[in-house]
């Protein structure tokens, strides 16, 4: 079979993609006896039609790319990390312990702790199926599904027990410290007279997000683990002749990918927990 080329795998795959998707969401809104070019339309102008719809679009782009990366590396080595929502949980946790018990005098030095504790507290997270995994033959896909429900409950005990302020009902923190705010696009955007992405939550969190994409690039295409990591999600037996250690290469992935899904609370739990996180 011959291999297709680099540029429709790039190009065309998307576009046809998208064409398919908008033309069966079209008949549903057809059967629905509404009209699609008035629902596009309604779409376009929502998300992109004015800086208050970029700030939302952007703000939930971080999101969708920090857990993105964290499916796509563990794609890589040919595992399926479908725990991201609860390692993003208990990557809040590491952010909130982070901005409510530590004094930060910036915020630069606020983001870069919340930054390793959401990464330490998601990879902690993932550690656990990867080991089983790696060690025990669990199903990955299994295993961090069901860590998903615990991760939740986990939380919620948090919030509702030893997280929670004395004498408060409500189940959230206490507000974090002034030095752990991040900038929103509203306060680094505007000028003057001119707001911009006026009461938006989108942040500096952002441009870690996209950092984030250029190191993992590097990191898949530009080093020997990186290397190994393919290498091991192609054919399993093939690196293990090579001498590159499965268990080793499904902990450090599982790791990494948990980390980058712990990560997307530094924009739902920083980026906006100037009022505490709830």
């Amino acid at each position: 079979m011959q291999k297709m080329p680099a540029w429709a795998e790039v190009i065309l795959v998307p576009l046809i993609s998208l064409i398919l998707a908008a033309f069966i969401s079209a008949l549903v809104i057809l059967a629905i006896g509404e009209n699609p070019w008035e629902a596009l339309k309604l779409m376009v102008q929502g998300a992109l039609g004015s800086t208050y719809g970029w700030g939302y679009t952007l703000y939930y782009a971080t999101n969708f790319v920090f857990t993105g990366l964290a499916v796509a590396i563990a794609i890589h080595a040919r595992l399926f990390n479908i725990g991201g929502e609860g390692q993003a949980m208990l990557g809040g946790v590491g952010v909130a312990l982070v901005c409510l018990y530590m004094p930060w005098p910036h915020w630069t030095l606020a983001l870069v702790a919340a930054s390793l504790g959401a990464a330490l507290a998601g990879a902690a997270w993932a550690a656990i199926p990867a080991f089983l995994q790696a060690k025990r033959g669990s199903h990955i896909v299994i295993t961090t599904i069901m860590f998903n429900f615990i991760a939740a409950a986990l939380l919620n005990y948090l919030l509702v027990g030893p997280m929670k302020p004395t004498g408060s009902m409500e189940p959230a923190t206490t507000t974090f410290q002034p030095g752990t705010h991040l900038p929103t696009f509203q306060e680094m955007f505007s000028f003057g007279d001119q707001v911009l992405f006026r009461g938006t939550p989108a942040n500096v969190s952002f441009f870690v997000a996209i950092a984030a994409c250029v190191a993992l690039w590097a990191l898949i295409w530009r080093t020997r683990l990186g290397y190994e990591i393919r290498a091991f999600g192609h054919s399993e037996p093939a690196a293990k002749y090579a001498g590159i250690n499965p268990t080793r290469i499904i902990m450090i992935t599982m790791l990494i990918s948990g980390g980058l899904a712990g990560m997307m609370a530094i924009n739902n739990v920083s980026g906006r927990g100037r009022s505490g996180w709830s």
